[in-house]
């Protein structure tokens, strides 16, 4: 199975990184809408595409405007956006307002279920994270695979979370800061290198990817990834079109 990386960073983009986007062709599943969104005419593999929300902060969702164009012309007969209630009731009333963007591509909102069964006999589950505004994070099973995507919160040892996510096959995690900042990312409801190679460690997954990095450092490796390697050896820094299997 094959998880592709469309947008990894944080905030906003730069030359080398775009904003958190994530897509699972085969089943036509995507994590979070940001500008990454472009890009997924390149993976379409799916007449359907279930499309999930961590939050609506706009890096992580204005590319649902994109879809209005990605999608014509294209195989995609149904698209359903899974969020909180309170998320899509903001992108329906503030991101599809008339004067900001005002055509609103034909999807579904679906609220949250506490299980949603997705293509290829798999299930979604979903957990609460701090951020302001309130995030979620989301595990995905198969029979044979495993994955769990948490973006936009503070790891540290011991989080609620390190349990949902406890032995999946990959755990892609948001980090944006190095650990010299690990202040300012507790300050600003974010992750730093150590604190997140922990809860790999601790969660024992197999894999790690770090994502969500700060936007304003565009080298390959803006979090120190020997310092993460140190403490979880299978952990890998995420970069756009990035595939990886699992």
């Amino acid at each position: 199975m094959k998880l592709v990386m469309l947008g990894t960073s944080g905030y906003y983009p730069n030359e080398r990184r775009h904003t958190a986007c994530f897509t699972i062709p085969e089943f036509g599943i995507i994590l979070d809408a940001g500008t990454g969104m472009f890009r997924l005419t390149d993976y379409l593999a799916s007449n359907e595409l279930d499309i999930f929300l961590s939050h609506a902060h706009l890096d992580h969702i204005v590319g649902l405007t994109y879809l209005l164009g990605l999608l014509h012309g294209s195989d995609v007969e149904k698209v359903v956006l899974h969020g909180e209630p309170a998320k899509l009731e903001a992108v329906d009333k503030h991101l599809y307002a008339e004067l900001i963007f005002g055509i609103k591509p034909d999807m579904e909102f679906r609220p949250l279920a506490d299980e949603v069964a997705v293509r290829g006999d798999g299930r979604v589950t979903h957990f609460p994270l701090e951020h302001p505004g309130g995030s979620v994070g989301y595990r995905l099973d198969w029979p044979d695979h495993s994955l769990a995507y948490v973006t936009d919160t503070t790891a540290a040892p011991g989080v609620d979370y390190i349990d949902k996510i406890r032995g999946v096959d990959l755990l892609i995690h948001e980090c944006y800061f190095p650990d010299e900042l690990a202040d300012l990312a507790k300050l600003r409801f974010h992750s730093s290198t150590s604190a997140v190679a922990q809860v790999a460690k601790d969660a024992e997954v197999d894999r790690l990817v770090l994502v969500h990095m700060n936007p304003a450092d565009s080298r390959a490796d803006p979090i120190d990834v020997a310092k993460a390697r140190a403490i979880f050896p299978e952990t890998e820094v995420g970069d756009d079109r990035m595939e990886v299997e699992f």
